[in-house]
């Protein structure tokens, strides 16, 4: 909202800086979102008077020469302008001066002749007619005949000033009002607050009668109109004028004026309608009937419903309530009688009439914020006042105020000066609070039992309580005033992360080490989704639950997998050019225990990765996850088992403890088949993608890692070449090797052989193992006989025998 510091001025005698005032108001709860200065850009203009002018031959230029006082009293500038004559005063842009635009004016020469700046326009200055007389005349701005030579210029035309924008928070619609803001520049500064006059008389009777009635009191809680005759049009006084202006509004004519000046002044919102359009001489407040059409002042055409709040006379609809007048009653120059009108309208029923139809306007603005009943008694006598101040017609007595039977009382609020310092968490002066509040026109009574009966401005409906109350004094006595404290049942901890977010960080920077980047995703996907990767419908993965109002039907159920969530991250990846990558995605999955679920589902932490490319294969994730094992100090096993997404030869799942973690592998090629990505790079592309239960795999890990000396020891190497079955596989020969003795520290697979001369359906596998004792150094006798148990072990579990 936009507040000019000379209106402001009207009301508080300020004896502070437009920017000191400005930081007063932002301490008291005000944003300022800008201070804007009417001389921006200027700089180096005076007042100069023309005291010669010589014709320049052969062009249409006047050779000037000007009086600008002390910056020159001979200063020759040529103009092609016209309308001035010698002796006049005129705007005067000397040489290195600036004009609004960032226009700069130097010396040079004009048709031959130097000219040493340049006489202005009323344009030229960023003038209008209604912020200083004369200034869209074509030609120079002509100024008073007693203004004085090289005297600044902005004091002259009224540019010596300063418009605040301020942001009007929505619980102090009382504020967006030139008065509003005059209220609290007078609480902030401690000076008296100078009401606008109000005051009118009834001078004559209505010539026929009126009919004013309201149908919906709930949409309408307080309606107010009079009666004004024999109005008589004309041009509103310069004043008015300028105030319009500075506000960014041009002047139309006095009686239009009026009422936007009362709704830039007083925040209240009000319409005037010509009697003689008005049918039946009757004013209607109703809810619009369902296909009834209403043109207002702009010339749109609205169909309305019985949601819309409008205006009516006795035939049709004349206005649409709050927001805008129609044009089949607006004012004309043939406008003989009005009735005005203030209202107080509810706010929803402007907004959602407002949103609906696509109409705004600075009246609607307001009601949606909030316009208290009280306002409307002041907003029309002070529109009288101006009808009669500026005699543009005769006010009656007919008059009228309806309301929905609800009294127009302050609120009362009963509370104790210590129940308001303890919201403030210091403590305040009883006196200063008492001060403070009545400076914002609240009434203090102090009771004999200490408490103290406050009663709230009728016009400020945000307060209601003392919270309420313990905001107003401290943003009046000063934020700076608090001292930071810690709550009662504060404690003083060392920070940093507890353990589980250290875990996760440990699993992401392991993660991070091989090659993998962390991918965020939605937790939701649909239905789609699960089909995508062929989930059978009575998978548990299908118990998903559902949004109630999702934003769409792709992210309508609660995720139950993240593999869905990762193919889809790698999809878009391979459509925007990148052919190869690893990602990992740390994130909880949501499972319910029934559906329609009836308590909480369990969020259970989940790790998703994927790696896809041309070189990537399954060992990719495999050495992925053992990294993933050896950080935490865990060994995985793996068996052969699938997923429904899953290539059935290419997968396996994760064992640790006897816990069955997860799984992983190639995807499955029907549904490689099935993705949206370009076939050659179907054909070309490998995508492996793997899923663990993390609390599964954390509860594996015993606490933090313990530091163990490297044994002084040497451990003693065997290769070990096996021919086994090919329904063998390598976790079961490894778990096999590994309890047969405590001395097998490390088990590796470094070759399989498929070949005619093992047999049908035999493959050999070749180990190396390590056997070590951190204690001793191992003997040549103890690794026989370790071997010889391996082997023994080997045959009898697994029929395997040494190659």
């Amino acid at each position: 909202m936009k507040v000019p510091f000379s209106w402001l001025k009207e009301f508080v005698d300020i004896d502070v800086t437009a920017q000191e005032l400005e930081e007063k108001l932002f301490s008291c709860g005000f944003e300022v979102e800008e201070l804007i200065p009417l001389d921006a850009g200027i700089s180096k203009v005076v007042v100069g008077k023309i005291v010669e002018m010589e014709k320049q031959e052969g062009t249409h230029l006047t050779k000037c020469v000007v009086d600008c006082g002390a910056y020159g009293h001979e200063i020759r500038i040529s103009t092609g302008a016209a309308n001035m004559k010698l002796g006049d005063c005129v705007p005067t842009a000397l040489d290195g001066s600036t004009l609004p635009g960032g226009i700069t004016i130097k010396a040079r020469k004009m048709q031959g002749v130097e000219s040493n700046g340049m006489l202005c326009s009323g344009a030229e200055l960023g003038l209008n007619d209604d912020l200083f007389p004369g200034s869209e005349v074509y030609g120079l701005l002509i100024l008073p005949e007693d203004s004085v030579p090289g005297t600044d210029i902005a004091p002259v035309v009224g540019l010596d000033d300063y418009i605040f924008d301020i942001s009007i928070t929505a619980n102090r619609p009382d504020c967006q009002s030139v008065l509003g803001i005059a209220r609290e520049v007078a609480a902030v500064l401690g000076k008296p607050l100078h009401m606008p006059a109000m005051d009118y008389k009834a001078v004559c009777e209505p010539d026929a009668p009126i009919t004013v009635k309201v149908e919906a009191p709930e949409l309408c809680p307080r309606y107010m109109a009079h009666y004004v005759r024999n109005i008589r049009m004309g041009e509103s006084p310069r004043w008015m004028k300028r105030h319009l202006a500075l506000c960014g509004l041009r002047s139309i004519s006095n009686v239009v004026d009026i009422t936007n000046h009362t709704l830039l002044e007083m925040g209240q919102p009000m319409h005037a309608f010509d009697l003689n359009k008005v049918a039946g001489r009757t004013i209607d407040v109703r809810r619009a009937h369902e296909g009834e059409k209403i043109v207002t002042l702009d010339e749109k055409e609205f169909t309305l419903n019985p949601n819309n709040l409008v205006i009516c006379d006795a035939e049709k609809p004349v206005a649409l309530a709050g927001i805008m007048g129609g044009a089949n009653s607006g004012m004309d120059d043939n406008t003989t009688s009005l009735l005005f009108e203030c209202a107080t309208f509810a706010r929803d029923s402007v907004r959602k009439t407002s949103r609906a139809l696509g109409q705004n306007s600075d009246s609607s603005a307001r009601y949606e914020k909030g316009v208290d009943r009280y306002s409307p008694q002041l907003g029309l006598a002070r529109a009288l006042h101006l009808i009669q101040q500026l005699d543009c017609g005769d006010i009656t007595t007919l008059e009228y105020d309806l309301t929905d039977g609800r009294p127009l009382e302050r609120k009362h609020i009963v509370t104790t000066p210590a129940k308001i310092c303890a919201v403030l968490g210091i403590t305040v002066p009883d006196q200063t609070m008492i001060d403070i509040l009545q400076r914002l026109e609240f009434t203090v009574d102090v009771q004999a039992d200490g408490s103290w009966d406050v009663s709230a401005p009728l016009y400020r409906d945000d307060v209601e309580s003392f919270p309420d109350l313990a905001e107003e004094v401290i943003r009046e006595y000063g934020y700076d005033h608090i001292v930071p404290t810690f709550l009662n049942t504060a404690s003083v901890t060392n920070g940093g992360l507890n353990y589980d977010q250290k875990q996760q960080l440990k699993t992401k920077r392991l993660l991070a080490a091989q090659g993998f980047y962390e991918a965020s995703t939605l937790a939701f996907y649909s239905n789609a989704e699960l089909d995508m990767l062929h989930i059978p419908a009575e998978d548990e993965a299908r118990k998903a639950i559902r949004i109630l109002n999702p934003i769409s039907e792709n992210l309508s159920i609660m995720r139950t997998l993240l593999t869905p969530s990762m193919l889809n991250v790698i999809v878009d990846n391979l459509k925007k050019g990148n052919a190869e990558g690893r990602l990992f995605e740390m994130a909880p999955v949501y499972l319910a225990k029934e559906l329609p679920i009836n308590e909480h589902p369990h969020e259970r932490q989940t790790l998703c990765i994927g790696a896809f490319g041309p070189e990537e294969d399954f060992f990719t994730v495999k050495g992925a996850l053992e990294a993933l094992a050896a950080g935490f100090g865990l060994t995985f096993d793996y068996q052969r088992e699938t997923a429904a997404w899953l290539h059935p030869g290419i997968s396996a799942a994760v064992y640790c403890n006897g816990k069955r973690l997860g799984v992983f592998g190639k995807l499955a090629n029907e549904i490689n088949a099935e993705l949206e990505i370009a076939k050659e790079q179907k054909d070309s592309q490998n995508i492996y993608l793997g899923e663990l239960d993390y609390e599964a795999l954390m509860s594996c890990v015993e606490g933090e890692l313990r530091y163990k000396p490297l044994s002084p020891y040497a451990p003693v190497k065997r290769d070990l070449a096996l021919v086994c079955n090919e329904t063998v596989s390598c976790g079961e020969i490894e778990e096999t090797i590994r309890k047969a003795s405590p001395l097998v520290s490390e088990v590796k697979l470094f070759d399989i052989y498929r070949g005619a001369n093992l047999g049908e359906g035999k493959k050999s596998m070749a180990f190396s193992l390590s056997l070590s004792d951190p204690k001793k150094e191992v003997s040549a006798e103890e690794v026989e006989r370790v071997v010889k148990k391996i082997l023994g072990n080997l045959k009898f579990k697994l029929g395997i025998e040494i190659r």
